[in-house]
C-alpha cells in the first residue's frame, strides 16, 4: 500500500474502532458491553463481548492493524505504553552504555578565611532568657 492510501485506510478503520465503542449495548445485569452490530473491519460481530469485568481481554486495535497489515505496523503505530516504547528502549540500552563516559563533579567552593561572623556567630536566633 502507498503511504497516503495506508493513512486513509487507517484513519477509517479508527474510526469505525471509535464507532464500535461508542454504540455497543451495555448489559448492565451482566456487567458486559456488546456490540451492537457487524463491523467486518474489525473482525466483530454483532452480539461479541467487547467489555467484561472479569478476566476478559477486549479487542485490541494494535492487534487488529497488525493483522490488516502484517508489514509495517510497528512504524505507523506506537507501541502500547505497557509494553514500553522508545522512551523505555532508550532509557534501558542507552543509558548502560553511557555509564563509563560520565561527566565529572563540580570541584566545591572555595571557602574564604577571615569573613565577619553574621550576627557574631550567635546564629539567627535572636532568643534571650531573662
Amino acid at each position: 500500500m502507498e503511504t497516503s492510501e495506508l493513512k486513509e485506510f487507517i484513519d477509517e478503520l479508527r474510526d469505525e474502532w471509535k464507532l464500535l465503542w461508542r454504540e455497543r449495548i451495555d448489559d448492565r445485569v451482566r456487567a458486559e458491553g456488546i456490540a451492537n452490530r457487524e463491523y467486518s473491519k474489525l473482525y466483530v460481530e454483532r452480539g461479541t463481548v467487547i467489555v467484561a469485568t472479569r478476566d476478559y481481554k477486549p479487542p485490541d486495535f494494535v492487534e487488529i492493524l497488525k493483522q490488516h497489515i502484517e508489514s509495517d505496523a510497528e512504524k505507523l503505530v506506537p507501541p502500547d505504553p505497557a509494553v514500553g516504547g522508545w522512551g523505555k528502549f532508550m532509557k534501558g540500552v542507552f543509558k548502560k552504555q553511557r555509564g563509563s563516559a560520565r561527566r565529572q563533579a563540580p570541584p566545591e567552593p572555595e571557602r574564604k578565611e577571615g569573613q565577619q561572623l553574621k550576627k557574631g556567630g550567635r546564629g539567627w536566633l535572636h532568643f534571650s532568657m531573662k
